[in-house]
């Protein structure tokens, strides 16, 4: 608390990693990591006279729920949306939990703005580090029916939407973190092609990802789809720097 009493504002991105299997372990460890540590600091936050009257909570657009990738719905979701639903969705149900884990900084008069974070383009870590190693060998295709829409998010972008949501006193709640353009995992797959200069005419069948994460992971990470749009970002006339996949993951891996 003494520490945090010096602060302007707060950001809390902490959380165990979700891909791999989803023992009920592992499941745990992802809903607590998120969930108490988030309530533990709002706590903190509310008891502390005159400190940070702003925190930003990373939340993520599972919030939303996830329909499978062979029937994947056509309206995107928007901030109005509702959550998934929580007894059979289990990204659905955390998120749910992790931003109400919030509520006691909110109580005592604190601003927070929930980022729903999609797919966070990075070579360092996440999904797009995971797809690198056999794309770079040009062993990368389609997965599974490539119609699951994959709602993505240049890492650049990422820290710009967080920087504007501690200088902008307007915004509290959910802020939808994704590019405005969506795509589908076939373009996804084109698009990381191209950048790489490497060919991508070998599918994986949809069998692969749940032999390696186990079946739900696979179905919510890799097979599932939701499709998400910034709404309330583009409303308050934020401008992305990168809203063409292509840009974005030439930018971001540092290729020209």
């Amino acid at each position: 608390a003494k520490a945090l009493a010096q602060c302007d504002a707060v950001v809390h991105l902490a959380g165990e990693g979700i891909m791999g299997r989803w023992t009920d372990e592992k499941k745990q460890r992802v809903r607590d990591s998120r969930v108490q540590s988030t309530y533990a600091l709002a706590q903190t936050l509310a008891g502390i006279p005159d400190g940070p009257r702003t925190l930003i909570v990373a939340s993520a657009i599972g919030y939303y729920g996830v329909t499978p990738g062979t029937s994947a719905q056509s309206d995107p979701r928007t901030e109005d949306d509702p959550p998934g639903n929580t007894e059979t969705d289990f990204l659905a149900d955390v998120c749910v939990q992790w931003e109400q884990a919030a509520d006691p900084a909110r109580q005592a008069g604190i601003r927070v703005v929930h980022i729903r974070i999609g797919i966070v383009l990075s070579p360092e870590g996440g999904a797009l580090a995971a797809m690198l190693p056999p794309f770079k060998l040009g062993l990368g295709g389609v997965v599974g029916s490539g119609n699951q829409w994959m709602s993505w998010i240049a890492l650049t972008d990422l820290v710009r939407i967080i920087e504007h949501a501690i200088d902008t006193p307007e915004i509290s709640g959910p802020v939808n973190a994704v590019a405005p353009d969506p795509v589908t995992n076939k373009q996804f797959t084109k698009a990381l092609g191209r950048v790489l200069k490497r060919p991508t005419i070998l599918p994986v069948p949809g069998f692969a990802p749940k032999l390696l994460y186990g079946s739900e992971c696979a179905q919510a990470l890799v097979l599932g789809s939701i499709r998400v749009v910034p709404k309330r970002l583009l409303d308050a006339g934020f401008t992305f720097q990168f809203t063409d996949l292509d840009a974005a993951l030439r930018h971001e891996m540092h290729r020209a």
